[in-house]
């Protein structure tokens, strides 16, 4: 086989493969988080198609949006996750940008602190085994909460830098 043959070859190949990998590869994550924090859901969607649905617990205040540290509120706008956590005391957790510019502005108005390390996580570390008791109840100081379960198989589809919007 001649050299102009076999590098012919190896193209065709490397796109077979990358046709075969892409569309799987594409579906394997999302593009938007959505809370809904007045019926305690969040969704994961891909485009329109909304790949996964989770019922979820809020701060123990949830109604309104988080305007100061220790309110026991779960933000409310736009966000993005921006990193991921395996090291917390609850089970795995993603990171809301929270505060934003204009949340620390407004915070600041008032001379309260915003507060942060808003998180999507699951259960306490230890714990795992009452989220069927907990998932009913808001328990988190303002942080969003899902299963121990639930939240491997967000981090198995969410990335860091996905958009997420909270909402009442």
């Amino acid at each position: 086989m001649s050299f102009w043959m076999a590098t012919l070859t190896r193209y065709r190949i490397l796109l077979t493969l990358c046709c075969w990998c892409l569309p799987v590869a594409g579906w394997a994550g999302v593009d938007l988080v959505q809370v809904d924090k007045s019926d305690r859901q969040m969704r994961l969607l891909d485009g329109d198609e909304v790949v996964a649905t989770y019922s979820i617990s809020l701060g123990g205040s949830p109604q309104g949006h988080k305007t100061q540290e220790g309110d026991q509120k779960t933000p409310e706008g736009q966000y993005v996750l921006d990193y991921k956590n395996e090291s917390s005391s609850y089970y795995r957790s993603m990171h809301v940008s929270y505060p934003n510019e204009a949340d620390t502005q407004q915070a600041t108005e008032r001379g309260v602190s915003p507060g942060g390390f808003i998180m999507v996580h699951g259960q306490r570390n230890g714990f795992g085994w009452l989220a069927p008791v907990l998932q009913h109840f808001d328990w988190t100081d303002g942080c969003i909460a899902i299963t121990n379960a639930e939240m491997d198989e967000f981090m198995s589809l969410v990335s860091p830098g996905t958009p997420i919007d909270i909402r009442w």
